[in-house]
């Protein structure tokens, strides 16, 4: 259930290149597909070749463009960005593409830990940097490279070393589109083809709605330079791929291949692994946890035999509660977003299936909801292992002493959460289920093992917090 007490990411990124007259409106669709990777401000910047078009705002895709505004954004390329908002607020002055040289537009999915390297660089070539996030820094150093008449490419190649983190961007000339990632992969980003157009896109969900087929993913350390003698890839560094499993547990949309998988297959296994590593629960009926948990559910109970309901429904007409949770009981906000179809539990022996347990706040109250509404037990089933420690990497990440698994033993999150049984799925059972190699995951969030430097962040870690249970 996508809400304060769930972890999210903080971006989404698209392009295409080689698409006259439609190249806004198809970022636009591509950008609406991407919604769930970022939900409060959007941007879309456009070139016809000489000139660059562009519109930001708050709010959703749909709320922020509008026929008018898209047939101004002119042009056979363009870029766009969705953000969730973080501590720099939801003012539309922080949404991306962020433009700079006035001819140059640049989009990060990611963060970079530490920029001291980065403003140290800026700072010594005599450029602004106060207050700067680490996309603006970023596009600065891309900037002052092609102030001294260096292409778009060549600019980012220069650059590139600068850029420590995760990231996986976007960035338009009048003449090239190009794309780039970390060496570690840590976040999506995909390559798609429509007849002429070439588009890239943080998931590949974003394809379908321009008619595109997708071709592969961007590899680690790679740069895709596209321009209208084609398109090119030029390794930037060497790949030592790392990339964040929690895209398989929750970010990204079921519909999404990522890494030749598919999203809902692999959450199906988290499900058939969550049954396989506990197969002595007795249960009733399974339930999910509306919506990300949902394969992971059916597989549960493909696995185990224990019939599906969706016992519990989503309001899908509420997008974010605008009243916050210190203005408003948290009870009634859970109960604002989902209802219970009581003679469906009445008496029985209820596993409910989430995917992942944050601060376990909403987790309790569906517990106390499911009971309430007659469930004899409830039986909380997780499609991943505890979150433990924070995300430095791209994610909106609550502080370790927010976490409740960080905090509590598996048998006092379960008295918490006031749940007759509480099951997670191990580490490796995760890592089982995508069928990929354990070494081509970073799982910093389970185990604190980061493999990226976090710099100054290390010091708000503690690993007394990893409780082997």
């Amino acid at each position: 259930m996508n809400d304060e007490n769930k972890l999210n990411e903080k971006c989404a990124v698209f392009g295409i290149f080689n698409a006259p007259g439609i190249a806004s409106r198809q970022a636009y669709f591509g950008l609406f597909a991407l919604q769930h990777r970022g939900q409060e401000q959007t941007g879309i910047v456009s070139t016809d070749g000489k000139k660059i078009f562009f519109h930001k705002g708050s709010g959703l895709v749909s709320q922020v463009y509008t026929e008018k505004i898209i047939k101004k954004l002119s042009g056979f390329a363009a870029i766009g960005h969705n953000r969730y908002s973080t501590s720099r607020g939801t003012s539309a002055k922080h949404a991306q593409p962020i433009i700079f040289n006035n001819t140059v537009s640049f989009a990060h999915n990611g963060n970079l830990p530490s920029t001291k390297a980065l403003e140290k660089f800026l700072k010594q070539n005599k450029v602004k940097t106060r207050g700067d996030s680490d996309s603006e820094l970023m596009a600065k150093a891309i900037g002052f490279y092609m102030r001294k008449g260096m292409s778009l490419s060549k600019a980012i190649k220069k650059s590139y070393p600068l850029f420590t983190g995760a990231f996986s961007c976007v960035a338009l000339s009048s003449k090239e589109l190009v794309a780039f990632r970390d060496p570690r992969g840590i976040r999506p980003l995909i390559l798609g083809k429509n007849g002429n157009e070439t588009i890239i896109a943080s998931e590949s969900c974003a394809l379908r709605t321009v008619s595109a087929t997708l071709l592969r993913d961007v590899m680690p350390g790679e740069m895709i330079i596209i321009s209208k003698n084609g398109m090119r890839s030029e390794i930037l560094t060497k790949a030592e791929p790392k990339f964040d499993i929690f895209e398989f547990v929750y970010f990204s949309r079921h519909d999404s291949i990522i890494l030749s998988k598919s999203i809902y297959e692999v959450r199906k296994n988290f499900g058939k692994m969550l049954y396989k590593e506990h197969p002595k629960i007795k249960i009733d009926l399974i339930v999910p946890v509306p919506e990300t948990s949902i394969p992971a559910a059916i597989g549960y109970s493909q696995a185990s035999g224990v019939p599906f309901e969706m016992a519990l429904n989503k309001n899908r007409y509420i997008h974010r509660t605008f009243i916050e949770p210190l203005q408003m009981d948290r009870d009634k906000k859970v109960k604002m977003k989902l209802s219970i179809l009581k003679n469906l539990i009445k008496n029985k022996r209820v596993g409910v299936v989430d995917d992942s347990i944050v601060r376990g706040t909403t987790s309790k109250q569906i517990v106390k909801m499911l009971f309430e509404a007659g469930a004899k037990e409830v039986h909380f089933l997780v499609g991943s292992a505890p979150v433990r420690f924070p995300d430095f990497y791209g994610i909106d990440t609550p502080r370790q002493e927010n976490l409740i698994s960080a905090q509590k033993t598996i048998e006092e999150t379960r008295k918490y959460l006031g749940a007759t049984s509480l099951s997670f799925l191990s580490i490796d059972g995760m890592v089982k289920a995508t069928g990929l190699p354990k070494k081509r995951f970073s799982l910093s969030a389970f185990d604190g093992e980061y493999p990226l430097p976090i710099f100054e962040h290390e010091k708000e870690i503690s690993y007394k917090y990893n409780i082997c249970e």
